[in-house]
């Protein structure tokens, strides 16, 4: 089926019949998927999914993050149909991926939502499919860890952020401000592998995890922090979470506690594309909030993280291939 001058139809994402591949749809119209990705309960053939985390319950500043995976797909329409910048290629020629929607929370019942979203995670993984999640508060991440763990043991982790998130906490709170300390004491996360990026906070404790203020990252530059990050991780098994207030509220107005003094989105961008050697075995970015958000700032950002990060994938596949 075709379109005006041959062109397929818009729609891609649920009118694909491939999961590989550009689309075409114009950036202003169309069914808005993660970067047109089909969407799709099946994991059949696919190498790759997104899913939304639509939650904002353990919020303690500004609401608002359950509307982030809407304004995340919204914002990644814009890269649909050209070679992915700064890889060169199409990131999905090879790379198949779903868009999996989102995780269904019951606000009302929301003792459950960690055990929700760990269910999801789970499916993805026992398929054999690499997951990247969309948020959604930063509370998220933690099912998400923990499903990823059980699966490839305790994670090195690779945190930006403007908050270490290891306030105290019960084992039993939901919050968005312990997720750090609760993996790390629950073997979650190894700490010793583990690093966090942009922090301009103070928590009580660390964690023995290590921390790259973003002073530092001022001072220092993007190729000092990509080294400290492939020298703490190696070869272990990463996990990338990127709470979007890492980035200065110039760059992600749209986020619940945002805090002055924080990286670019140039500067996160050009750091997350130099860690093609850490072997990610999944990620997210979080605590996109579109009611406070200007233009798609946020959304923009966001989105971008995530289009980085799948094409380090796509890279490390490419790369597979080719040293096959």
């Amino acid at each position: 089926m075709t379109g005006a001058a041959g062109k397929p139809p818009i729609d891609h994402a649920f009118r694909a019949d491939h999961l590989r591949g550009g689309a075409a749809d114009p950036t202003f119209a169309g069914a808005l998927s993660f970067m047109r990705r089909r969407y799709s309960r099946d994991l059949a053939g696919a190498d790759l999914a997104i899913l939304g985390i639509p939650l904002d319950v353990t919020v303690t500043n500004r609401p608002g993050a359950r509307f982030g995976p809407q304004a995340i797909r919204r914002a990644s329409a814009i890269f649909d149909g050209d070679p992915q910048y700064p890889f060169g290629f199409d990131i999905f020629a090879d790379l198949a991926a779903v868009d999996l929607g989102d995780v269904w929370l019951d606000v009302h019942h929301p003792t459950a939502i960690p055990d929700n979203i760990e269910a999801d995670a789970r499916r993805v993984l026992d398929a054999g499919v690499h997951l990247f999640a969309i948020g959604g508060d930063h509370f998220s991440t933690w099912p998400l860890l923990k499903a990823h763990a059980d699966r490839h043991g305790p994670l090195a982790l690779v945190q930006f952020d403007a908050h270490q998130d290891t306030w105290p906490d019960d084992g039993v709170m939901l919050s968005h401000g312990n997720i750090i300390l609760r993996a790390a004491q629950q073997g979650v996360i190894d700490p010793t592998r583990s690093i966090q990026i942009g922090i301009r906070t103070q928590a009580p404790e660390d964690c023995g995890i290590e921390i790259l203020n973003a002073y530092e990252v001022h001072r220092r530059g993007v190729d000092w922090v990509a080294e400290r990050i492939l020298r703490r991780v190696g070869g272990a098994p990463a996990y990338l979470t990127f709470d979007i207030d890492c980035l200065d509220p110039a760059f992600a107005p749209g986020t619940g506690t945002p805090v002055s003094g924080g990286l670019s989105s140039a500067q996160a961008l050009m750091t997350i594309a130099a860690l093609g050697a850490v072997n990610f075995v999944g990620g997210d970015v979080m605590e996109v909030s579109p009611p406070y958000d200007h233009a798609d700032i946020t959304a923009i950002a966001a989105s971008t993280v995530a289009q980085h990060y799948i094409g380090l994938l796509a890279t490390r596949r490419r790369n597979a291939a080719g040293a096959g």
